[in-house]
């Protein structure tokens, strides 16, 4: 066992790997970053994870939020049941681009004791730091969310002293 975040009773259950582009176009495009993405099966194996999961309908759909995926919810419901011991992602940020499913998932992996795992990093939602970077992680990806938004859709401003068309 490579870390002393997971137990025998992480790894009697099944980990789920979670891959997802948030466009078709990059589904497309960006092949090495999918293959980066499966290839975190290889961190499953090496952590001792047995039976390993791959989750890849949700392919160029975004997290952002107002777009159904099939995949999450899945994950999430299997999450709940108890069955599996890690979810994956290349990053942590993959599974959810909103706080309402961030906020569910990271929940549901705490009451059933799930960590978390990425490239860098193994997150143990039951521990008290490994939840507040969980949350710096969903403060970040959210703000970038709206920073993205807004480089698309700036605000419209007024000028001063223009008449209101109200």
């Amino acid at each position: 066992m490579i870390s002393d975040k997971i137990g025998p009773h992480h790894l009697e259950r099944k980990a789920i790997l979670y891959v997802r582009q948030s466009s078709a176009h990059q589904v497309l495009h960006n092949r090495e970053s999918g293959a980066l993405q499966y290839a975190m099966r290889d961190r499953l194996t090496a952590l001792g994870f047995i039976e390993i999961e791959v989750i890849d309908e949700d392919l160029g759909r975004s997290a952002a939020g107002g777009v159904q995926r099939a995949g999450f919810e899945r994950m999430v419901a299997e999450v709940c049941l108890g069955k599996v011991g890690a979810v994956c992602a290349r990053e942590v940020s993959r599974f959810a681009r909103n706080s309402r499913d961030w906020q569910q998932l990271i929940e549901m992996c705490r009451v059933v004791d799930t960590v978390l795992v990425d490239q860098e990093t193994i997150y143990a939602p039951r521990h008290g730091n490994d939840r507040l970077l969980l949350g710096s992680r969903e403060v970040s990806t959210s703000m970038s969310l709206i920073f993205c938004v807004n480089a698309r859709f700036p605000p419209v401003t007024r000028k001063p002293g223009a008449a209101n068309s109200s």
